[in-house]
């Protein structure tokens, strides 16, 4: 089977090549079965989840199960299976889509897709036949429920830290399993669940346990600020009895069925904060042209409108993200053969090489979606904070994604990380890039740069600038600390922070420009405006912690010297942002949602 580098882009590289728009995934990509898919997981939802919104909250589980099994029966938690095993097999994007618009079930929306994703799909990649025939039909349709059990009291986003024991017992047949697994989504009523412990102390391994096992037992729900129609227990083994059967892919290969799922949850996730991202604005717009203040609805004063513009701006850009990530993915599985034996193996391989994407979605949409909640919050007013209203739950429900699949701290550091190994590993020619650019630097000024024409012609030079002051400080600090920038996690922030924003810009642009490229899209007034201000404002971010970056690594003359290198970078004319966003808030309010 070929790589990901023989064929496509590799993770990454989107920091030092240029894209043509034509190449990138966008929501106006999607085929007419996605689209159904969409509708019919919009339908069910509405239908079959909202009317029953609070009996969720209240956490009835026989109804969240009879849900849940409805969902199966629909297809919507098989996506991912091979049909082989009674799935439907339809890919990533697919189930992007049906991740998206599940979000707007709430509790039940975790539920299912905690169920679908890491509850399942380690046995869809990791499992040998005779577990994917044991137990992915079942999944699929729900009549068995999966949960995913990593966390531990004593090491959260430190998986390899877990204290959790097996050992194989004197016959052969079973490991015997000791330890604890906390805040367990799905564990109340999970028929099994996908955990983790250390072969004889020291082997970090992947075990399947049913919930029958004798020596499992659960601790009591707890009580959560959000999303509290998810069933959130422990999972305790006292000597557990877990037949050798059970156990999911290889010995000490436990790391590689972890990490390998929490990209693709990371990346889910993010899919799943773009829905609620539109159904937050949704409802903020709605509200803002009912509320009537002054004598006139206030959604006809100006920083109401600069809020649901900023929403649906970064909505936008949530969305071009998530979606370009999807077609990278995509792309490079599709020649897989899925009813392969060996082909869950190759997919979780070929999903790796875009872990750094991944965490950049997970890191962009969640921290998106707090802004737009709280931001529904304030429009909402007093109104925001009574629970009677969508915005209070909109809100609490938005926290935990930010924590979840990994904190957005561990993933930030992991970005930069990634980056640097695997440019030390020759797959991905940063260091050179950065040598390039140091040169370059040397004679650089602002009258070399290319002219570009068009609508876009500004932003494109701004993202290509910023690339540079990337490279720039990614480069002083290799060279300043060398293998000891590991433990330099302020500048590894600041590292990350400007990677995400590059992908941030770079994603929302593509998708504009090929909006323009190609007219059947529609009116590409509504992305352009949008990108514009984008872009205006992430560039000043990404000189600002070009900023704070070098000043924490040198001083004195060298600082002067790479901020008069960082001067010439940084040279543009503001747009006008008041304009723009008005602009977009008047189409949101007429069209009273998210709409470009």
């Amino acid at each position: 089977m070929t790589t990901p580098n023989d064929k496509f882009a590799a993770g990454g590289s989107f920091l030092i090549q240029e894209t043509p728009a034509l190449e990138v995934f966008t929501p106006e990509d999607l085929s007419e079965e996605q689209r159904m898919m969409r509708t019919l997981t919009r339908e069910f939802i509405e239908a079959e989840v909202t009317p029953y919104a609070e009996r969720i909250e209240r956490q009835d589980w026989d109804l969240t199960l009879a849900l849940l099994r409805k969902a199966g029966k629909l297809g919507l938690l098989s996506v991912d299976i091979p049909t082989g095993y009674g799935g439907l097999g339809l890919g990533l994007t697919t189930s992007t889509v049906i991740a998206e618009e599940m979000s707007g079930g709430g509790s039940f929306a975790i539920s299912a897709l905690d169920h679908s994703g890491i509850g399942s799909l380690p046995i869809a990649w990791f499992g040998n036949a005779e577990q994917k025939a044991r137990y992915l039909p079942l999944l699929a349709i729900g009549a068995k429920i999966g949960s995913y059990a990593l966390t531990e009291p004593g090491s959260g986003s430190d998986a390899l830290g877990a204290k959790t024991k097996a050992v194989l017992s004197p016959d052969g047949t079973h490991y015997l399993l000791n330890g604890t697994k906390q805040f367990i989504t799905n564990a109340g009523f999970a028929d099994l669940y996908i955990t983790y412990a250390k072969v004889n102390g020291e082997k970090f391994t992947a075990f399947i346990i049913d919930r029958d096992t004798p020596g499992v037992t659960l601790g009591p729900e707890e009580k959560k600020m959000g999303i509290k129609g998810t069933s959130t227990r422990s999972v305790v083994l006292e000597n557990a009895r877990v037949p050798t059967e059970n156990l999911l892919y290889e010995i000490g290969r436990g790391h590689k069925v972890a990490f390998d799922l929490l990209n693709i949850g990371r990346f889910k996730l993010g899919a799943g904060c773009l829905g609620l991202c539109k159904l937050a604005l949704r409802e903020a717009v709605r509200y803002a042209k009912q509320r009537i203040q002054f004598g006139q609805p206030i959604a006809s004063f100006g920083l109401i409108q600069k809020k649901l513009a900023e929403m649906a701006i970064r909505t936008y850009v949530t969305e071009s993200m998530v979606y370009r990530t999807a077609g990278l993915i995509e792309r490079s599985v599709s020649g897989i053969n899925q009813e392969d034996e060996p082909a869950g193996l190759e997919t979780a391989r070929r999903v790796e090489e875009y872990a750094v994407e991944c965490s950049i979605n997970k890191v962009y949409a969640s921290e998106a979606l707090d802004y737009v909640a709280d931001e529904t919050v304030e429009i909402f007013g007093g109104y925001g904070y009574i629970a009677d209203f969508p915005a209070e739950r909109i809100y609490r429900d938005a926290r935990i994604n930010r924590l979840f699949e990994g904190t957005n701290e561990i993933n930030r550091l992991l970005i930069p990380t990634t980056l640097l190994r695997r440019a030390l590993q020759g797959r991905l020619p940063i260091l050179a890039a950065t040598q390039r650019l140091l040169t370059d630097l040397l004679t650089y000024s602002s009258s070399q740069e290319e002219t570009r024409v068009g609508a876009l012609g500004e932003p494109i030079r701004l993202l290509q600038a910023a690339k540079k002051i990337s490279l720039m400080v990614s480069g002083a600090a290799v060279r300043k600390y060398r293998e000891r920038l590991q433990d330099e996690q302020e500048i590894l922030e600041v590292l990350s922070n400007m990677t995400i924003e590059l992908f941030a810009m770079e994603s929302a642009l593509l998708r504009a420009l090929k909006s323009v490229e190609r007219p059947a899209d529609g009116p590409a007034e509504s992305k352009l405006d949008i990108v514009t201000v984008y872009v205006n404002d992430a560039f000043a971010r990404i000189e600002l912690w070009a900023k704070e970056g070098l000043a924490a690594m040198e001083e004195g003359d060298t600082l002067w010297t790479q901020l008069s290198a960082l001067k010439k970078l940084t040279r543009y004319t503001p747009v006008n942002t008041v304009r723009l966003r008005r602009a977009i808030a008047a189409r949101i309010i007429d069209a009273e949602e998210y709409r470009v």
